[in-house]
């Protein structure tokens, strides 16, 4: 078979992808970090410098407290958290204040946001006894609100943000322009807008991993095939969502610490975040458009997933696979979909299409039970022969709940199993 053209690859033994992205991330983290360390230190010099009574309460310390644990309520429970937000702004702020309110905060925005909140919530409740299957559909509209919702609460969010750390950073510019007053250039920088900057952009960062945690819990939710799953995945979140609430309420300082801690465990699983929510988001995609019904495999290369972690490329890696030169099974991949291009080799072995009720999947038939391989997305549902003929594989099997129902129908009688469909 045809070799695929490829472009010079890495050695993939160097590093894997996730130490990959701690590494463009963490640089941009520690910077903003420090800024933030160094900011009380700026504020505290210059309240040595003026009498005692002007000193004030350190509210914008608490402020930035209080922004830390908003921004991963609102990462956890987009539309909640902004509509939360929203609705405590406008009954927090005096009426003849209310119509100058940011545009989260009027009611046309926040009302509507916690009914559509309120109404998923009902869907959960009576989705209990509601069969799998008539309440998926419902599942993807919330899970593609989800998305929809985190992209205007990222609108809301981040002025938000830039509104406490400019507060904070109010007093910088005078003190250190003058300091640096005789440095040509450097009396035209503002500390100011530089750190203000950098913070806006570690709080996105955050906002963005958990995110991610949040939104890997939806699709766990639309694979699993059980709603009591579902209401434990859905009470899981929302069990974290409460407590970052009820600890910024208790202490702002304490809630700042929890939050923390939520965002760095989403810093550690972010890899694993986004491989899921695109694995996810595909298949919402394939099965939402039909696109079984449009679409054709391709020599000699095809678009797929990793079934199972192997040489430290992780699960559900999205890359397409092919057969070089030399007729061995390859898997081309890009780490976080945008690093540079890598090359996995499969081992050689005997492989097959197995087909499933919801998606197909390449398997490995030797030496024992089926072994996955690379997950088909629903877009091949109905082209596993071709499949199987565009790569030389063995043939197609029935797999999952598809050899489970085949097993029973040849058990009762009704219907023999088709063990294997040569090609």
């Amino acid at each position: 078979m045809a070799e695929f053209p490829q472009k010079p690859l890495y050695n993939r033994r160097k590093t894997d992808d996730c130490s990959s992205m701690k590494r463009i991330v963490f640089l941009p983290v520690l910077i903003a970090a420090m800024l933030l360390c160094a900011r009380p230190s700026v504020a505290a010099l210059e309240a040595t410098n003026q009498p005692a009574t002007t000193a004030k309460p350190a509210t914008p310390g608490v402020e930035m407290a209080q922004a830390v644990s908003t921004i991963t309520g609102v990462a956890i429970s987009p539309l909640l958290g902004v509509g939360a937000v929203g609705a405590w702004k406008y009954y927090q702020a005096a009426p003849a204040q209310r119509a100058k309110l940011p545009w989260y905060a009027q009611p046309w925005f926040w009302a509507s946001a916690l009914l559509i909140v309120g109404l998923c919530a009902l869907k959960d409740v009576f989705g209990m006894s509601v069969p799998a299957v008539l309440k998926k559909p419902f599942d993807v509209l919330e899970t593609v609100q989800h998305k929809v919702s985190a992209l205007v609460a990222a609108g809301a969010f981040v002025p938000l943000v830039a509104s406490v750390f400019t507060s904070v950073g109010a007093g910088a510019p005078s003190g250190l322009n003058t300091t640096c007053a005789g440095h040509g250039f450097l009396a035209a920088i503002n500390p100011a807008w530089i750190f203000n900057g950098l913070a806006v952009t570690l709080c996105v960062l955050a906002f963005i991993v958990v995110f991610l945690a949040s939104n890997a819990i939806n699709i766990l939710i639309l694979l699993s095939p059980f709603p009591v799953v579902d209401a434990v995945l859905k009470l899981f979140r929302l069990l974290v969502l409460m407590t970052v609430v009820l600890t910024a309420l208790a202490n702002p300082w304490v809630g700042a610490a929890y939050a923390l801690v939520i965002i760095g465990l989403a810093y550690f699983i972010a890899g694993w975040s986004l491989r899921l929510t695109h694995f996810g988001m595909v298949f919402i995609w394939d099965f939402g458009t039909r696109r079984c019904k449009r679409f054709t495999p391709e020599k000699p290369a095809n678009w797929m997933f990793l079934g199972r972690s192997m040489d430290k490329v992780p699960i559900r890696t999205y890359g397409q696979f092919f057969r070089d030169g030399q007729d061995r099974p390859v898997f081309n991949y890009r780490p976080w979909l945008i690093l540079p291009r890598r090359t996995l080799t499969l081992p050689v072995g005997i492989y097959a299409v197995g087909r499933g009720m919801l998606y197909s999947e390449i398997v490995r038939v030797e030496g024992g039970p089926l072994r996955s391989v690379m997950l088909l997305p629903p877009r091949y549902r109905g082209h596993e022969q071709q499949l199987a003929a565009i790569y030389g594989l063995t043939g197609v099997r029935e797999t999952g709940l598809r050899a489970a129902f085949a097993w029973l129908k040849e058990w009762l009688g009704l219907k023999p199993m088709p063990v294997l469909i040569e090609v």
